[in-house]
């Protein structure tokens, strides 16, 4: 039985560290699914179809033919399901992320028990990067290429007009 996992985010933009998740994940299941989703309490700097394409330029080198990376605007638990996943992959940084995810994986397993959640720690050199913090650096015109592909760092220096 093919082992499926899903890996959320908003990907806003993709980081190194969202890229170290999705290596090491590929290592504990036999398919992920990458699935993009926009949060409500959250103002995008891309759009939904740019991030996608984002994160599936940034992937395919990885781990080829394992990796899918698609959209979803539903519960997770149900996007799961759907994606026939038992496995659902969140990062970890620092501290205060997990208590925001211990209180969510609890939730997702009262809706559906058949799924689990796996944390995978952050590389130590990765842990401080968030995308939120990437896109505030950019915006005040400080240096993100030790966070970001080059490609992404591209991306965002073209949407804050400074190609």
């Amino acid at each position: 039985m093919e082992r499926v996992g899903v890996y959320p985010g908003t990907f806003d933009p993709v980081t190194l560290g969202h890229l170290d998740i999705v290596r090491r994940a590929t290592h504990l299941v036999d398919r992920l699914v990458i699935g993009v989703t926009t949060n409500p309490s959250k103002e995008p700097m891309f759009s939904l179809e740019e991030r996608l394409d984002m994160v599936q330029r940034e992937t395919a080198g990885i781990a080829n033919g394992k990796i899918e990376v698609v959209d979803f605007d539903s519960l997770l638990m149900d996007f799961a399901q759907a994606q026939g996943a038992s496995i659902i992959i969140r990062g970890l940084r620092a501290a205060g992320d997990f208590e925001y995810e211990f209180q969510m994986a609890g939730m997702n397993q009262q809706l559906n028990s058949t799924v689990e959640t796996v944390f995978l720690m952050a590389a130590v050199s990765l842990q401080p990067i968030a995308s939120r913090l990437v896109k505030e650096i950019a915006r005040y015109g400080g240096a993100i290429d030790k966070f970001v592909t080059p490609a992404v760092a591209a991306d965002v220096a073209r949407r804050l007009g400074r190609s």
